[in-house]
């Protein structure tokens, strides 16, 4: 059996629909549609499923954020498919690099998972932590999603808007396994396990999401001026905005806490968090997983 997992509300809500394109790959017999939002306990559901069955998650990166925060992969018996129904993806960008594959295998990319920390909370997270002006984008689409039920939030846009008049810099303390640095006029500081967030933005463009050293990079950008960072910015979907050493910073390492001197929204995989000061990221080795 075949059992679809998607996500109602992803792709501005036509992952219902777009979710059925599974069948012309999986086959339309034996095939179930389940929607994962009337499902209470995800971990419980897949445990009373057959070892040989397949699960196909359909929907966006929080859709992933949610599953892998459900249940323990580790201990996962079947095999788990990624077929995206997202608006941003950059999950399946990451990991589908030569843009050959309608659905990939995932059990692998659920392992081994860094863990972020935000005002007492811990969770896994799939693609990248965005603090800053990142993080003002998921807030000011989230407003936009109130408003606007089911319209596309263009977050190039709302980015756009941030550099030019709408995002302030704040100070900001870095520390990257034990060493620290402090930033000042800093417009982001994100951590990232995956290149890509933001709906195409390649923030890191050298992170591999399965190094085997539990590495993931920290990214700030810090620039007094607005037109420094937005000649940055117009370089960002090809990653090329890495060039501009004067004002983009990037560090690897595996034990990261970012504090701001000012509350600034964060995003965890899409999902807003508003009013943080501080997060802390760790992840272990793969060998150890």
């Amino acid at each position: 059996m075949v059992y679809v997992l998607y996500n109602p509300l992803a792709g501005n809500r036509t992952c219902e629909e777009s979710c059925k394109g599974v069948s012309d790959i999986f086959g339309s017999d034996e095939i179930r549609y389940i929607d994962l939002l009337s499902v209470e306990d995800i971990d419980a559901y897949i445990k009373r499923m057959c070892a040989d069955d397949q699960i196909v998650i359909c929907g966006g990166d929080g859709t992933v954020n949610r599953l892998i925060n459900s249940l323990d992969a580790e201990k996962l018996e079947q095999d788990v498919f990624y077929y995206p129904g997202g608006s941003g993806n950059d999950f399946f960008r990451d990991i589908n690099a030569d843009n050959t594959n309608s659905v990939i295998r995932i059990n692998k990319y659920m392992k081994c998972l860094p863990r972020v920390t935000v005002n007492g909370d811990t969770k896994l997270f799939i693609n990248g932590i965005g603090y800053g002006i990142d993080g003002y984008c998921c807030e000011e689409g989230d407003k936009k999603r109130i408003k606007s039920p089911g319209k596309r939030v263009n977050y190039s846009i709302i980015a756009l808007k941030g550099v030019l008049y709408g995002f302030h810099t704040v100070g900001a303390k870095v520390t990257v396994d034990g060493v620290t640095k402090e930033y000042s006029h800093v417009w982001m500081a994100p951590t990232m396990n995956g290149r890509f967030y933001g709906g195409g933005m390649m923030c890191a463009p050298d992170q591999d999401r399965l190094n085997e050293e539990g590495l993931v990079t920290v990214i700030v950008v810090h620039a007094r001026f607005r037109i420094q960072l937005l000649v940055a910015f117009l370089s960002v979907f090809k990653g090329m905005h890495m060039k501009y050493k004067s004002i983009v910073s990037a560090v690897q390492g595996s034990d990261v806490r970012v504090e701001f001197d000012k509350p600034t929204a964060l995003q965890i995989d899409g999902e807003t968090v508003s009013n943080v000061k501080c997060y802390e990221v760790k992840k272990e080795k793969k060998i150890i997983c």
